[in-house]
């Protein structure tokens, strides 16, 4: 399904004029338009460049603009430094990754011995496909979808106890999303990983919708809801991150201290 899922450098400039509107771009906004957002015109100007140019990188007949360019289309398109990011990926994307071939999928769980000894904060590791390889504990105890062999990305939108563990499920799913495409290289992402992805686009309406907006935003920090069935509302901060070589994602949740999140979660801890 890599098809599905693959973006272009036309496609992301098209959907984020759509995002836009003239009035937040300072333009007047003129007659009632049939679509939202801006003119490929009024990008142009606010970026510098000439529509023809501008109409090339949309249909995807010029794949080489420079970085000037496209700093000059990131301030038109209002694009923080994550967006800009992922925009220089897919303006200039660099070769996949030579893996090595006798590396194998059997020393994913390595980590679990140390997710072991965190008896007390709930942790686990997603391989480059997406799944779950190493959990300890508390993690399952938190939410059964983050116990190895599951899949919380696809979890999030198809599983119904998800809605009901995330009280604001919107607002999570929207992190999920731009998170991903902001860490997700397609020219050398996990065929597993690629599937869901393509999977998710045809399962869920929310996902399709949250997808085709092509937000970035990377979040290895955060602050997170959720209503456990056991322990009750748990307020709770959250740090991912990367192992590189392992291409593994860590993720770990922790409660303030003395709060009375924090309390719950040893009661959690205790079951």
């Amino acid at each position: 399904m890599a098809h599905e899922t693959a973006d272009t450098l036309g496609e992301f400039l098209r959907a984020r004029r759509g995002q836009i509107s003239p009035e937040q771009a300072g333009l007047p906004a003129g007659e009632r338009r049939r679509v939202p957002g801006l003119r490929r015109e009024e990008v142009a100007q606010l970026a510098g460049i000439s529509p023809e140019y501008y109409l090339r990188l949309e249909q995807g007949r010029n794949l080489n603009p420079s970085d000037q360019i496209l700093a000059a289309l990131a301030g038109a398109l209002q694009l923080d430094e994550d967006a800009l990011a992922y925009l220089h990926r897919l303006a200039h994307p660099a070769p996949p990754a030579r893996r090595p071939r006798n590396r194998t999928r059997t020393n994913q769980g390595d980590l679990q011995p140390l997710l072991d000894n965190w008896p007390h904060t709930p942790a686990y590791v997603q391989g480059p496909g997406g799944r779950v390889v190493a959990a300890n504990r508390l993690a399952v105890l938190l939410c059964l979808f983050f116990a190895v062999g599951r899949n919380p990305l696809r979890a999030a939108f198809l599983e119904p106890e998800m809605r009901s563990l995330y009280p604001q499920w919107d607002d999570m799913t929207a992190k999920a999303v731009s998170g991903l495409r902001a860490m997700l290289n397609i020219d050398d992402a996990d065929p597993e990983l690629l599937e869901t992805i393509g999977e998710l686009t045809v399962a869920s309406e929310r996902f399709s919708t949250l997808w085709t907006r092509r937000e970035v935003r990377r979040r290895d920090t955060g602050r997170t809801r959720m209503n456990h069935p056991l322990v009750g509302e748990l307020d709770l901060r959250y740090e991912k991150m990367v192992r590189p070589q392992a291409r593994q994602l860590i993720i770990v949740y922790y409660a303030d201290q003395d709060s009375a999140s924090a309390e719950r979660l040893a009661l959690l801890s205790s079951l």
